[in-house]
């Protein structure tokens, strides 16, 4: 799972890359007036972003697989659903956090987040 989510942010930053340089060089044949267009360069870059964005869906894709939740590609923020007292929570879960340490109820979000304890271990199902 964390190997899906790291890809999917490599994927992510790779197509908004190609996007910027495309735009850039859109931009300067705009202002350039009578200058002609880079075709290639510019047929280059679209299917590079084609491309990445095929990657980038099939991807996502693979991680809802999981049955994860991706709340924020951005922060690689992650939930997962699960029972606690026979109400449905999430384990939540951040790129750079050692392992699994944090959960919260469905409305609290990421400000709700509270430290798994005993009485959550104690009161956990494992299961949605």
């Amino acid at each position: 799972m964390e190997r899906l989510l790291r890809d999917l942010i490599r994927f992510k930053d790779a197509y908004t890359d190609i996007d910027s340089q495309l735009s850039a060089l859109m931009q300067r044949v705009s202002l350039a007036g009578g200058m002609i267009p880079p075709r290639e360069e510019i047929a280059h870059l679209r299917q590079e972003k084609d491309a990445t964005a095929r990657t980038l869906k099939s991807t996502f894709e693979r991680f809802q697989e999981t049955g994860c939740q991706l709340k924020d590609l951005d922060t690689g923020l992650v939930d997962f659903p699960t029972l606690y007292r026979d109400r449905e929570v999430y384990l939540c879960w951040k790129v750079g956090e050692e392992g699994i340490g944090f959960w919260h109820h469905v409305e609290d979000g990421f400000r709700g987040r509270r430290p798994i304890d005993s009485d959550f271990l104690a009161n956990h199902k494992g299961a949605r």
